[in-house]
């Protein structure tokens, strides 16, 4: 007789899972950014499915993603997360600190990227302004008020 142990699921272990994702309240100006992440690698394909999970009441399920190609590692232009496929386009003219999430019915949302390394509340400090300062601020912008070196 076989016996499945299965994980046990902790807060630790489902905090370390959930993206650290803060996202505008609906009808906020939107300006260019639509909310902030703050990965916990430089491997998209290894954060796409939590984000994609964290996102689906924002954009539906997810069909694409665009992102600046020397911000991540290499990745495949096609990965499935869960039971979709999902096109990873990436450019170089696009701001490094940048992602643009697009979901069914061609909604989107534009994510400041805060770099993997920041330190913790520096990070915390970007996402939060993410959300609450001026909506023209850009990315070089809000990483540098919050003590993050916005430099690739």
């Amino acid at each position: 007789m076989a016996i499945s142990v299965q994980p046990e699921t902790t807060p630790e272990r489902e905090q370390l899972s959930a993206p650290r994702l803060r996202m505008k309240q609906a009808g906020s100006e939107r300006g260019h950014f639509d909310g902030g992440w703050w990965p916990r690698s430089t491997d998209l394909v290894a954060e796409l499915p939590a984000l994609s999970s964290a996102l689906k009441q924002w954009v539906g399920p997810v069909t694409s993603v665009s992102y600046h190609l020397d911000t991540w590692g290499p990745t495949a232009r096609k990965v499935r997360v869960g039971d979709r496929t999902v096109r990873l386009e990436g450019f170089r003219f696009t701001d490094p600190h940048t992602i643009t999430v697009i979901g069914s019915g061609s909604r989107s949302a534009s994510l400041l990227v805060v770099p993997p390394e920041a330190p913790r509340d520096a990070a915390r400090a970007a996402l939060r302004s993410v959300v609450d300062e001026e909506p023209a601020a850009s990315a070089a912008e809000i990483l540098s008020r919050n003590g993050i070196s916005p430099a690739l």
